[in-house]
């Protein structure tokens, strides 16, 4: 349906367990792509312990069920924070599959959350550096290779209806999201001379791993039980249910796909329609 079969896709933050990048490179390797699997692997001081990564052991494992789900895959640590790490996935990733197709910038940090007059600079950074400048890093090094290749291709930014929508002891976060959407269109607008188009996709409440941390996190901000505070969110959504991180991977398909061929520079909400600007 997709036309994607040999296509070669590399999709950040695909290392951890029941995550929305797990889910992602499933999809993907059922449609018969060559699936690069990239998480930082090791854990990295206070901010990034790991409880909050995708693991190497993780990502091998999820490499596995690529393959069994009907696609190549190979796993590559990287720490998107870093240039020359970056500038080095996309390298092993060309070698190991002869080109590069489609880039999803799902990497994040959801879970550094403080109040804004106590936020510290250390979290401000931890955040950015990972949500806004590796999406920056991974998209400039993926461009470039789409560029030389010549046949264009496809960067899908996964971003979160905080790219639209405000939410308490998220500054960093919600900045960041906004910011994704920023550099969505600034790139679509560059990049659509070399048939390179570029969208995002953006969430709302899924729970995953960070999912769920963000639950405990805002039902006791709020005074709810926890599953009270589930409830609140299904009430409030117009398809009376939580996302899904299967519904974010059909989205993210379609729009690496020829479906959407003449689709970019696109923030869309993946919401059951709580999200609607």
């Amino acid at each position: 349906m997709y036309n994607l079969q040999g296509k070669t896709v590399i999709i950040t933050g695909s290392g951890r367990r029941q995550g929305i990048g797990e889910a992602i490179a499933l999809r993907f390797a059922s449609e018969g792509c060559n699936v690069v699997i990239t998480d930082i692997g090791v854990p990295s001081g206070d901010k990034f312990s790991k409880e909050h990564i995708g693991t190497s052991g993780e990502m091998e494992a999820i490499v596995e069920d690529c393959k069994k789900a009907g696609g190549n895959a190979i796993a590559f640590a990287c720490d998107i924070r870093f240039e020359d790490q970056v500038k080095n996935l996309v390298q092993k990733a060309t070698e190991a599959f002869g080109k590069l197709d489609i880039l999803v910038n799902n990497a994040g940090v959801g879970y550094i959350m403080e109040p804004f007059p106590e936020f510290s600079e250390a979290s401000w950074d931890a955040v950015l550096n990972v949500n806004l400048k590796g999406a920056f890093l991974c998209s400039k090094h993926a461009a470039s290779t789409m560029i030389e290749q010549g046949h264009g291709g496809a960067i899908i930014n996964v971003a979160s209806q905080a790219a639209k929508s405000g939410f308490p002891y998220a500054a960093a976060y919600t900045a960041s999201k906004h910011g994704m959407i920023g550099l969505t269109r600034s790139n679509a607008v560059e990049l659509g001379k070399d048939k390179i188009r570029v969208n995002a996709v953006c969430p709302n409440h899924i729970t995953t791993g960070l999912g769920h941390w963000q639950n405990k996190f805002f039902s006791d901000k709020l005074g709810l039980n926890y599953d009270d505070y589930l409830q609140s969110i299904v009430d409030k959504n117009p398809l009376k249910r939580t996302g899904l991180v299967e519904d974010i991977a059909k989205a993210v398909v379609f729009l690496a796909s020829d479906q959407a061929d003449y689709i970019t520079g696109e923030a869309m909400n993946v919401s059951g329609g709580e999200e609607y600007h």
